[in-house]
């Protein structure tokens, strides 16, 4: 079954408690993160890595303080979760090939990875049976990017313990909801038990 995992947003400015818009928590998750995208590599498995790219007036800004703003080190994932061989992919229309990337950077300037021009396209190529999800925040970015997977057709899952939210209970509400739609919940050390 082919694989595709999608590393949701881990970008400083959410990670680290210095952040401009820090998920409580998150940094404890970070060693996951970048096991989980290591072993993406070391199996061979395509990997998407959402990222805020914003403008210095991004519209997003009228609901949330300004954060990932594109030049800044808060824009920037951890270096544990960078892999070597990797490709920028902006959200506007454009033929960057992604042929022989490990990791694959997917710019976005909303909470939906689906607005990204490219992503469809992108989906198209890597030709995935199955998605594994991880990242931040649950209710919101994590969300979309699932529900968004899940229309796909494809076996979707989540790893819940490689994900951290900014409200329990709406996250619960999001974890039902990913269930009931056909969404199926991990463990990341079952995702890194699996053969790709």
């Amino acid at each position: 079954m082919k694989t595709v995992f999608v590393d949701v947003d881990t970008q400083i400015d959410f990670l680290f408690p210095a952040g401009a818009l820090y998920v409580p928590g998150s940094e404890s998750l970070l060693p996951r993160f970048a096991a989980l995208n290591r072993y993406a590599a070391s199996q061979g498995i395509a990997l998407i890595s959402t990222m805020d790219a914003h403008s210095e007036n991004d519209p997003e800004f009228k609901d949330w303080p300004p954060h990932c703003v594109v030049g800044t080190t808060g824009q920037q994932k951890p270096a544990a979760t960078l892999l070597e061989n990797r490709v920028v992919v902006p959200s506007s229309t454009s033929d960057v090939t992604i042929a022989g990337a490990q990791q694959i950077l997917l710019e976005k300037q909303t909470t939906n990875c689906f607005t990204n021009a490219n992503l469809e396209r992108v989906l198209g190529e890597l030709g995935a049976e199955r998605y594994v999800v991880y990242g931040v925040v649950t209710e919101i970015c994590v969300k979309n990017a699932v529900l968004g997977l899940l229309k796909t057709g494809k076996r979707v899952e989540l790893v819940t313990d490689a994900v951290q939210s900014l409200d329990a209970a709406k996250a619960v509400e999001v974890l039902e909801s990913f269930t009931v739609q056909g969404g199926v919940r991990t463990t990341w050390a079952e995702v890194m038990a699996q053969a790709a």
